[in-house]
Parts: C-alpha cells; sequence; structure tokens
C-alpha cells in the first residue's frame, strides 16, 4: 500500500542524522536471504566474475590503474597530472607540472611487473620521461635529451587525452551518440550526461543550461534509440545552497520545468542526479515542482538518482513512489553507491554535526543498496534502474527479479566491461551506460572522481583487479558483514563530536544546510538583544581588584583552573543562540559567522584547559643522584587583554582564558563597538566559577585602553588589533624607566598575498578567493587583501570571479540568505569608501549594494605589480596583480619586502611550488589549495610575525607559555644525612 506523499516526505527527515546502528536494523532485515537463495545468489555472482575477469584480462585501462592505484606515490602522481594538465595554458607552467609529477616517484619499479603489454610500454615511458626531467647523467637521458621537455610534453598531453576519452562518451553530444553506435556498445543505451561541475557563475549556468538543451534535442531525433539524458542541479545554479532556497528552488524548477517539457515532447526520459546531503530536501522540492506541471501529465520519463550511502535513501524511495501515485505517473529511479563518500564525512565533521548522514563501512552502503532495491521492486509507481559494478549486487538483483525484465542495470562508460554484455545481449536484460560528455578540460574533476570512487580500497572495482583478493571474498554476504560489527560505524572515522578526542570535545555546531533548522535559528537571532553598555568601572581600581584577587587565584590548582575553563565552555554552548543575536546585531556578522565565533570560544576554552593540564604541570628535570630539580609554570601577575571588535567573543575570551588557566588574573577591554559581547562573556566566565575580581572588565575606547597598558602593577598584555596600536601599547610599556620588563603578546593585521598559477583549478580558485576577500566584509586580519595571478590564466580567473561575486547578496545580517553585511561603523565605512573613490579607475569589478547602510561593494582594484599596496584596507577590498611564469621565487619574495607576515595562500597543482612557497615565505599560516581565513583552534594555530604580530600563535600548543612565568626549584635531597634511595640499592643481580 502507498503511503501518502505527505507521510512519506515528513519520514525522510529524521533518518538524516540517524544513528547509524538504528538505520541499518531493518535494512539488514530486508536485505537477508536465506541460505538456499544465498546459494543461487553466490554461483550467479561467479559466473559474472568470470565474464568480468576475461573482460579485464584484456582491458589495459584496468590493468594501468592496477598496477598504479591509488594509496601509491605513483598513483597519487598520475592522478594529480590528469587533473591538472590539460588546463594548463603555457608550456613552461605545463613543463614544471610534468616535472614535479614523473620525478617524484620510482616508476623503475613498475617495470614489467604488469600482466599487459600496453601497460608495461607505458610504464617505460614514464621511465623515460623522469630520465629526460630528472637528474640523472645516465646514457639513456643523454640519448632522449634533443627530444627535451616538448617531447615529453606533447606525450604526456596524448595519454592525457587518450585517458580522458575512455571515460568520456565524446566532446559533444553528437560525437557521444555516434560512440554509442559502436560495437562496443551493442545493445546498450546511453544517459547522457553533460559534464561540469557546479556553476560558480550566472554564465555556467546558462551555458550549462544550453547544453542540457541541444542534448535533448539531439537525443529527441531518435528518440526510438532509447537514450536518457541526466540533469545536475548545482549544473544550473550558481547559488545552489538551503540559504538561497527562497531563490534558487523555484528558478530551478522553472529550468527543469522547461526541460521536461522538451523531453516529454520528444518522448526523451530525463534524470535528476543527486549532489551533497546538503541539497536532498531542495531536490525534492524540485522535482515535486516538475512533476506536477499538469503540462506534463501521463509523460513517464522523469527520473530521479537515490544515493544508497545516504542514511535517508529508504525514506526517498518510499517518497518516490508516492509522488508517482500523487501524480499518477511512474517515477524513473536511479539507484547509485555514492559519490561524496569523504567530502560529506569531512563536512560533518569540521562543522561538529551530530552525526553523518551516511553509512560509514561499504558493506552498511551495500546493505542499504539492497534494501532500497527490494523497497524499489515493490513500488507499483516506480520503474528502477540499478546502477553498479559489483557482481553480487547484480547477481542478488537477478535472483529477485526472476522473470521480470521492467528494470535496467546501468553502468559509468569507461568501468565495469565485461559484467553487462551477456546479460544485455544473450538473455535481454537493458543496461543504461551513463555517459559523461564534453571536453577534455571539462573532464577533469569527473573523471578525478570516478578514480577516486572505484580505486578506493574498499571498492569491488578495485577489488576485482587485486589478485590477492580471493574469490569468496569478493562475493562476501555484506549483511554478515555489517552484523559482525553490530552494525557500527568504522572505528577509524572519528564522530563529529570526538574529533579532536582523547584531547577534548569538539564544538557543537547547527545544521545550517537544514532549512527548518535555519529557520528556527533566524528567528531566534532576529529577537532584538540588549545592546548598549552603561557599566563602567576605572582602569585602574579594575587593576586594584584583579591584583588583589591574584594570589587566591594563583594558588588555585591547575585542575580547577582548567575545570573553570569548560564550564565556560558549556555555558557558551548553552547560551549560543543568545550569543549568536549579539554577534549578529552588535558585531554586523551573518549567522554562519555568528556560529563559528561560538564555536571558536568554546573551542579556545576546552583546548586550553586541556594544553594547561599537560603543559604546565610541574616538570621534574635529570640531574646527578641525590638532586632533584622541578620547573612550575606560574602566572605572573595582571594580564591586560585588549580584544577587537571583529571577533568579540571569540578572541576576546582566547586571550582572557589563556591568561586565566595560566595562573593570571586579568583586566579585560572589549572594543567599544562590542561591548555587549564583552559583558555577557565576562558574566559566564564568572558563573563559570572564575572569582569576580579575579577578571574585571572595563568598557571603552583607545584612551581606556592606554591607561591600562600605563599601569605599572600590570604584568603583561595580550592584543589584537592593528599595527599602531600595538606599537602605541608597545611604547606606552617601555616609557617609565623603573618598571619591569613585561610581554607583549600582539597580534596585527597584514597584506596577505594568494598565489594562483596556471595549474589552479579556476573554479576552486574563485570560490576561495570569495570567501578570502569578501566574508566577513573582509574585516578579518587574515582576509585576503592581494590577488596575485598568473598572466596566463588571469583574464580568464578575473571573468569568473566577476560572475561569482554578481551572485552575492548583500543585506541584513539578521537574514539568512545574506552573504556580506554591513561593516562595523561608520569611520570604517567612511575610510574604505574614500579610498574606493580615489581608485576609481582602477576598479575590475563591484557588487551592487543597497543605498541605506554601511554596506561597502565588494570590490577588486587592479596594480600595475604586486609591489602597489602598501597599506590594509580593513574590508571587502581585493587587489589583483599578475606574475609571469617562472617568477614564483622573485613574487614570494616582493611579498616579503612588505614586511607583514600574516597568512599567504597559493593554489597549485605543483607540489615542488608548495614546497618552495613555504620555505621562502615569512608568513605566519600558509594555505595551499583552500581558502585563507577560518583557522580552527588546535589545528591551525594563527599567529604572523614582523609587521603581523610577535607571536606565540593562538590556539597552538606555545601560547600559554608566554602568559607564566617559569620557575625552577633544585632541592639537595641528601644534606639530611645521605641519599638513602641510592643507599639502598641491590647489587642489581
Amino acid at each position: 500500500m502507498t503511503v501518502s506523499l505527505a507521510s512519506a516526505r515528513s519520514s525522510i527527515r529524521p533518518f538524516h542524522r540517524k544513528s547509524e546502528p538504528e538505520v541499518l536494523a531493518p535494512l539488514v532485515v530486508a536485505a537477508t536471504v536465506d541460505d538456499t537463495i544465498r546459494a543461487k545468489i553466490v554461483g550467479s555472482a561467479r559466473d559474472l566474475l568470470a565474464d568480468l575477469r576475461k573482460a579485464q584480462a584484456d582491458d589495459w585501462v584496468n590493468a594501468f590503474l592496477q598496477q598504479y592505484r591509488l594509496g601509491t606515490e605513483e598513483g597519487t602522481a598520475l592522478l594529480s597530472l590528469a587533473e591538472a594538465f590539460l588546463r594548463v595554458p603555457d608550456p613552461q607552467t605545463a613543463d614544471l607540472l610534468i616535472a614535479d609529477k614523473l620525478t617524484e616517484a620510482d616508476w623503475s619499479d613498475h617495470k614489467g611487473q604488469s600482466s599487459s603489454l600496453l601497460v608495461n610500454s607505458a610504464t617505460w615511458g614514464l621511465v623515460l620521461g623522469k630520465a629526460v626531467l630528472g637528474d640523472s647523467t645516465s646514457t639513456l637521458k643523454r640519448l632522449i635529451a634533443k627530444a627535451g621537455e616538448p617531447f615529453v610534453r606533447q606525450a604526456v598531453g596524448a595519454a592525457m587525452r587518450l585517458m580522458g576519452q575512455l571515460f568520456v562518451m565524446g566532446r559533444d553530444i553528437d560525437e557521444a551518440m555516434k560512440r554509442m553506435e559502436s560495437k562496443d556498445n551493442r545493445g546498450f543505451t546511453a544517459s547522457f550526461d553533460m559534464l561540469g561541475e557546479a556553476a560558480r557563475t550566472k554564465a555556467d549556468a546558462e551555458r550549462y543550461f544550453q547544453s542540457y538543451v541541444a542534448a535533448i534535442a539531439a537525443v529527441g531525433r531518435n528518440a526510438a534509440r532509447g537514450h536518457s539524458v541526466s540533469v545536475k542541479l548545482s549544473a544550473l545554479h550558481p547559488r545552489y545552497e538551503t540559504a538561497q532556497s527562497a531563490k534558487c528552488v523555484p528558478e530551478l524548477a522553472d529550468m527543469v520545468r522547461d526541460l521536461a517539457r522538451s523531453a516529454a515532447s520528444l518522448g526523451v526520459q530525463l534524470t535528476i542526479d543527486a549532489e551533497e546531503a546538503a541539497r536532498l530536501e531542495m531536490s525534492l522540492d524540485i522535482i515535486e515542482t516538475v512533476a506536477r506541471d499538469p503540462d506534463l501529465r501521463g509523460w513517464d520519463g522523469l527520473g530521479m538518482a537515490v544515493q544508497a550511502y545516504s542514511k535517508r535513501a529508504r525514506p526517498v524511495i518510499a517518497w518516490a513512489n508516492a509522488l508517482g501515485h500523487d501524480t499518477s505517473r511512474v517515477m524513473q529511479v536511479r539507484l547509485v553507491k555514492g559519490a561524496y563518500w569523504d567530502s560529506e564525512i569531512k563536512h560533518a565533521q569540521e562543522r561538529g554535526l551530530t552525526d553523518f548522514p551516511l553509512f560509514m563501512r561499504k558493506a552498511a552502503t551495500d546493505v542499504s543498496y539492497l534494501a532500497c532495491a527490494k523497497d524499489m521492486f515493490a513500488g507499483s509507481n516506480i520503474r528502477p534502474a540499478f546502477a553498479t559494478h559489483n557482481a553480487l549486487t547484480v547477481a542478488t538483483i537477478l535472483q529477485w527479479a526472476g522473470n521480470e525484465r521492467d528494470f535496467e542495470f546501468q553502468r559509468l562508460h569507461g568501468m565495469g566491461e565485461g559484467l553487462f554484455e551477456r546479460l544485455v545481449r544473450e538473455e535481454g536484460y537493458h543496461c543504461r551506460t551513463y555517459a559523461p560528455v564534453g571536453g577534455h578540460r571539462d573532464l577533469l574533476a569527473y573523471l578525478v572522481r570516478r578514480l577516486l570512487e572505484n580505486g578506493a580500497n574498499s571498492s569491488f572495482v578495485h577489488q576485482l583487479a587485486d589478485q590477492s583478493v580471493s574469490e569468496d571474498e569478493l562475493l562476501a554476504d555484506p549483511v554478515e558483514k555489517v552484523m559482525a560489527v553490530g552494525g557500527t560505524r568504522h572505528p577509524a572515522i572519528a564522530a563529529p563530536a570526538d574529533l579532536y578526542q582523547p584531547e577534548r570535545a569538539n564544538s557543537i555546531g547547527i545544521d545550517l544546510d537544514d532549512a527548518a533548522i535555519l529557520k528556527d535559528i533566524a528567528a531566534e537571532i532576529a529577537v532584538p538583544v540588549k545592546l548598549n553598555n552603561d557599566a563602567f568601572v576605572c582602569p585602574a581600581d579594575a587593576v586594584t581588584s584583579a591584583l588583589a584577587a591574584y594570589p587566591a587565584w594563583s594558588n588555585t590548582p591547575l585542575d580547577a583552573r582548567a575545570d573553570c575553563l569548560d564550564r565556560l565552555a558549556d555555558l557558551l554552548e548553552t547560551n549560543r543562540s543568545r550569543l549568536m543575536a549579539i554577534a549578529v546585531q552588535e558585531a554586523r556578522k551573518t549567522i554562519p559567522d555568528a556560529l563559528s565565533e561560538v564555536r571558536e570560544a568554546v573551542d579556545f576554552c576546552r583546548y586550553y584547559a586541556a594544553r594547561a593540564r599537560v603543559d604546565l604541570a610541574p616538570i621534574e628535570l635529570p640531574g646527578p643522584t641525590g638532586e632533584r630539580n622541578v620547573l612550575r609554570h606560574e602566572g605572573r601577575g595582571v594580564w591586560v587583554a585588549i580584544a577587537p571588535w571583529n571577533f568579540p567573543l571569540a578572541i576576546f575570551l582566547g586571550q582572557v582564558v589563556a591568561a586565566l588557566v595560566a595562573g593570571n588574573t586579568v583586566v579585560a577591554k572589549p572594543a567599544p563597538q562590542t561591548p555587549a559581547m564583552g559583558s555577557l562573556a565576562v558574566a559566564l566566565a564568572h558563573e563559570a566559577g572564575i572569582p569576580e575580581d579575579a577578571l574585571k572588565i572595563v568598557i571603552g575606547a583607545g584612551d581606556v585602553g592606554a591607561a591600562l597598558t600605563a599601569d605599572t602593577r600590570i604584568s603583561g598584555v595580550v592584543f589584537t588589533g592593528s599595527v599602531p596600536t600595538a606599537k602605541a601599547i608597545a611604547r606606552n610599556l617601555l616609557a617609565d624607566d623603573n618598571r619591569p620588563l613585561i610581554p607583549l603578546i600582539a597580534e596585527t593585521g597584514g597584506l596577505n598575498a594568494m598565489i594562483v598559477d596556471s595549474t589552479a583549478l579556476s573554479e576552486q580558485v574563485v570560490r576561495d578567493v570569495i570567501v578570502s576577500g569578501f566574508q566577513s566584509a573582509g574585516q578579518r586580519c587574515s582576509a585576503l587583501r592581494l590577488l596575485l595571478l598568473q598572466e596566463d590564466v588571469a583574464e580568464h580567473t578575473l571573468e569568473m570571479l566577476r560572475g561569482a561575486m554578481d551572485t552575492l547578496h548583500i543585506g541584513d545580517p539578521t537574514n539568512p540568505a545574506t552573504d556580506i553585511g554591513p561593516v562595523i561603523d561608520q569611520a570604517a565605512y567612511d575610510a574604505l569608501m574614500a579610498y574606493r573613490e580615489s581608485v576609481k579607475d582602477r576598479i575590475v569589478h563591484a557588487v551592487s549594494v543597497p543605498a541605506d547602510g554601511l554596506f561597502v561593494p565588494p570590490t577588486v582594484v587592479r596594480l600595475d605589480d604586486a609591489s602597489d599596496l602598501n597599506r590594509e584596507y580593513f574590508g571587502p577590498l581585493v587587489h589583483v596583480a599578475t606574475w609571469k611564469a617562472g617568477t614564483l621565487e622573485a613574487t614570494v619574495a616582493k611579498i616579503n619586502a612588505k614586511g607583514f607576515g600574516l597568512t599567504m595562500g597559493l593554489h597549485s597543482r605543483i607540489a615542488g611550488s608548495g614546497i618552495l612557497v613555504e620555505q621562502l615565505a615569512r608568513v605566519g599560516n600558509l594555505y595551499i589549495n583552500r581558502s585563507m581565513i577560518g583557522a580552527v583552534v588546535g589545528s591551525q594555530p594563527f599567529g604572523g610575525e614582523g609587521l603581523s604580530g610577535t607571536g606565540p600563535k593562538a590556539g597552538g600548543p606555545h601560547y600559554l607559555f608566554r602568559f607564566c612565568a617559569e620557575r625552577t626549584t633544585s632541592t639537595d635531597t641528601t644534606s639530611a644525612g645521605g641519599n638513602a634511595s641510592l643507599l639502598s640499592l641491590d647489587d642489581g643481580t
């Protein structure tokens, strides 16, 4: 009996992050077969294995991938080369990339090791390539040196294109359809996918949309052939995100409806591909909207993909069946294993979510697949399609299907040859080839993903090619594997909460990709909070109180001080919504930034508590017998902590709790723009057990800070802010010759540069420039200030950057859809806008912003040279200059010459370039092939050098020591009449 559509939809969400054993329990029941059926399945699977092994014995591609499998230096080098080579426009960088990949591995170990003559020939080619490019002075190198690097470049280019052809059906739809008529594809139909990653710009989305339009028209010219088209929603919209769902879902529904109407009129099947877990609910909304279109009534060509590794897979299939019933159609449902496994795990861990949205074990995914397959056969409004290369899975489906033929198998083009040919050509089963279509440059990300999926150690395709894996192991029952471990997740994969165990718990996040949760959080944050703070404490009085409280707090046991920090972390999480509301309303942060702010503060508290228990405990030092030497870390006295407005909770509390746990008392001064956040943080700290006089707060501007640092009774200053203010503090601390020398920990700004070479993936570069340069309205000390593009890719990258900037939403930070809010105050706004006016003739691109409010347009400003930028502009302004291939070292030298040393980014697929920049860059934090902001406590200690700070790094293992006085006690234990322990030793026999 089909459940109602509303009921089916409501049953999906509870499974999203449900515990793995709970989800698996009913799936195991559904996937279990009795011994008699199991024997039949295994027998059929052995026949399929024989077909597979016979086909793959003649397939040099599988032999090549087995010889150079993932996990080896050689396999990684080839994968990296394949991913990057074809997009490099200039020969100089192409040669560097080839040299980097071919010379970093030992190809000679693979000579003659494969059963394939072609693979062994390819290995010799790699050996020759390394000889040309490497440091060897062998006769071989001398013989082929005349051909040189251009020869190798041409050979590598040809090899990469050949590799691409193996996994991509055609460069355009006509070529792909023609290739489907070859004898190798006899009896098979295709599902054509217009190759491309997610759109970054509206122009990208329009281009992909037109490619789908063309594909449907081309397939429709011979609809009787049975080919279909697959659509990737993220390729049709640059902001396919939950926070943008109010805009993107209706727009995507309109586009897919247009494609579906065209497909229906031509008799072509159209399938919506599955993507990341965060997009599932939106995709269901879009699919339902299209399915309800009156113009599509009676058309059974609408399809969707379901990922078996998702904990929600089974209820989604029930929903698809209910949708078919509700709209009087048969839904085409493609069951796949899933393609984003590793990125989904990382996403959940980084964001501190309650659990994973998918299964952690391959066997669990296989069990889910079988349970879903059984449901699909039972669904009266579903026509099943089973995408798999696993012989045991295929055999199970064949057993369950019996004489039924109204379903199909699916396989990836270039993989699984031999598995389905006999079934299709001799036994009347249907199989569709998932056939990517696109230019060689577009295939790279797709190709790498396919290799990663099918090269993983747990992959059936990988295990099949591995002669050390027995047939019985290949055909082991996944149900038995799951039951053997009680349905538990893989122990080597840390749950998000346990990411940093045993040291500490990870801060708890919020799933802002869940529309219902996001709506609730936005409503809570929009409630006005009291932002004014009239409390005033005289700086001198605050120091007096803290000084009086110092002896008692300093003598408080270390564990007790650390326990206060742990309790404070818990209180921060309890009061998370209130803290986020203040961050949004007072500091003008967006909702995601506000959440990150609270989580970072929590992490600081727990990290410093954990480090203190280990690092600040007394240390017994070696010495001669009869002597005891102990090193102790103790507080210095009263510290002044001066925090900035851009991180009014995280940096504020990070400074405060580090000083406190080391045994100091603290007078804390929040920024004058954010007093409410500082006041609440201090109140929570007192609630956590820190005595009121041990932590005092003073409110005020620069004069208050100057008075605090001038007080000769203080024992240290920790400051985050501008370089001029840091220097003023340093001078203040030295003004009185009679006061002691005390430590200053200063973290200041930087002229943070990102260097991009021509091997970088433009889509990734643009994403990271947007995040690094414009998130938080560019008001981070780590934010990107100077973008340095290799001139060969500069215009292409800038064009994509313009388009991506135009998709940004600037506005009220309480709105979940807002990407960028206003700058902090009128003074900041005026200074930034005045600078923009002074360089208006150099503006490459800027984004429109609301007329009312302190909104500075995200702006890109062109420079003639990297050396032209000499000061930091603290806002959403990114300067761009170019550099020539071969001048990487000189480019880094120009950045170093500025004297700042906070953050630097590098986008390159050349490992040697990363090593070179790491050696040359004088910066505290270097980020390679990722964004430059969002340092994580304990994982990415943060802080600069030169004009960017004194160190040590916040959130790092050396930070607490700077707050301590080191004291050593040496005791002569023989002074009481001899060394009793020495005299009592036996003979050691």
